[in-house]
């Protein structure tokens, strides 16, 4: 009779993931309703604090492709673990910087915490779970990347007004702790036999790529540097990037395998996900200044009608299984990138005068369909990955999100200033968002396109309803992914 004990085990590793996600997901948010009080304590100016924002999100960037490497050197548990560990102690750091020097250096450390926790989390959800569990799995990890940044701003409002900021960053340190004591006891150490050579020269190029389009990507539109200088980044990324790509035809194991493209379905989800995000990605950052600057609400008041969107995020948990099962993730994809842009396009309709109860309930149903494709493309995009190439397949699909999101805003900021331009006018009113989520809606839907290219029969195992036979601990090693 096989034990109960690792049963446990792949039971609760996608709760361990999910919470550790959930802590890196919400600290990246919360602290956006935070920055006035936080410049006023260590004195400076919100603008200038805006740099502990965009310094986390390049520390994200040039860290993350490098992930799956280190995940197969020293092992998963271990660079899981010691991410958990790093990101406490850049969390410490923020609660007590009194300076904005020592406040970015806290942001960068959290931020190499946070690039490498979610990339080897995916991993080893990817290789310890069975693939016919392995929508359930992710349907957990899906969740925290949803509902965390949603809940961030009113969670940092709430915190902010009524106790103390610094508690943003010290409400990490007990939930790392437990999921260190947690992963310690059920997590595997995964690694590889024989891992890859270090990629040092397209670690470098990719990190130059990436970090300069994701930064100029989250601060184009946002007046915080001169737009000849953002535009160099932007183009500098462009260049490095480029030459990445050049490199890593000619490497045998490049530190972000685009090979892994030639993969129908790992195509899909990084090429058809990429264009999906990069519309759906500007909701966390339009919504809000449409109630703030439209409607006249409190940054409390807004953070709490965002809050639908986790109501339909946390609705849709125990029915993507069964969805994905009935019609099969190409159907599931290319139809609902459609509903839930139309969804987005009905966004446009918020203006003052309009049914609160209409907001809300648009949100809630567009929360729905948002979460299921989501879940989805985490999914589809490890159907038909070897083994051997699961490390590789985590850090592309994360630099793809990561970019993703960073163009999103950048769409969402142009529409606004395009539209003001239009009109004329420097003051944002509601009607000045409209064309905005026309826009992105019109981009999330283009994913179409690529989704309809995937096979008929894409991740038909994933999806499968006869459930996996429970391996023991011998067994369980073969019947990990490949």
């Amino acid at each position: 009779m096989v034990s109960s004990a690792p049963i446990a085990a792949k039971r609760i590793v996608p709760l361990i993931v999910a919470v550790a996600l959930f802590m890196e997901n919400m600290d990246s948010t919360v602290i956006a309703t935070s920055l006035p009080a936080i410049a006023a304590d260590i004195g400076t100016n919100p603008l200038a604090l805006k740099l502990a924002v965009t310094s986390y999100l390049l520390s994200l960037a040039v860290f993350i492709p490098v992930s799956g490497w280190t995940a197969d050197r020293f092992g998963a548990r271990t660079v899981f673990r010691s991410a958990i560990a790093v990101f406490m102690i850049g969390s410490i750091g923020c609660a007590l910087s009194g300076s904005l020097t020592q406040f970015v250096v806290a942001r960068i450390i959290e931020g190499v915490g946070g690039a490498m926790m979610t990339p080897v989390g995916r991993l080893i959800l990817v290789r310890t779970v069975d693939r016919r569990e392995l929508i359930n799995a992710m349907v957990w990890v899906t969740l925290p990347a949803l509902i965390g940044p949603l809940l961030g701003p009113a969670l940092g409002g709430f915190i902010t007004t009524y106790i103390s900021w610094h508690w943003i960053f010290l409400i990490n340190i007990p939930i790392g702790f437990v999921g260190i004591v947690l992963a310690t006891i059920f997590i595997e150490d995964v690694r590889a036999e024989r891992p890859d050579p270090f990629d040092g020269l397209g670690m470098v190029l990719a990190g130059l790529g990436i970090g300069a389009l994701v930064f100029g990507g989250s601060v184009l539109g946002l007046d915080f540097l001169p737009l000849p200088a953002v535009m160099a980044l932007i183009g500098g990324g462009a260049v490095a990037t480029y030459a990445y790509v050049v490199h890593a035809r000619r490497t045998p194991a490049p530190v972000l395998d685009l090979s892994l493209l030639a993969i129908p379905t790992m195509r899909a989800a990084v090429i058809g996900g990429f264009i999906y995000r990069s519309g759906i990605g500007a909701m966390p950052f339009l919504l809000p200044l449409l109630l703030q600057l439209g409607f006249g609400l409190t940054p409390f008041q807004s953070g709490l009608i965002t809050l639908s969107n986790v109501v339909g995020a946390m609705g849709m948990k125990t029915a993507v299984p069964i969805i994905l099962r009935r019609y099969g993730f190409r159907k599931a994809l290319t139809v609902n990138a459609l509903i839930s842009a139309v969804l987005v396009a009905t966004c446009a309709t918020f203006t003052p005068g309009v049914s609160f109860a209409w907001i809300v309930g648009v949100l809630i149903v567009g929360g729905f369909f948002r979460s299921l494709q989501f879940t989805s493309l985490n999914t589809i995009a490890y159907a038909d990955v070897e083994h051997a190439r699961v490390s590789r397949a985590t850090s592309l699909v994360a630099v793809a999100q990561q970019l993703s999101i960073s163009v999103g805003v950048a769409i969402g900021a142009l529409a606004v200033d395009l539209t003001l331009w239009a009109h004329g006018r420097s003051v944002i009113t509601a009607a000045d968002f409209q064309p905005a989520y026309i826009a992105i809606a019109v981009i999330a839907g283009c994913a179409f396109f690529v989704f309809a290219q995937m096979p008929q029969d894409a991740g038909a195992e994933l999806a499968r309803r006869t459930p996996a036979p429970v391996a023991g601990p011998t067994e369980a090693t073969d019947q990990k992914l490949g």
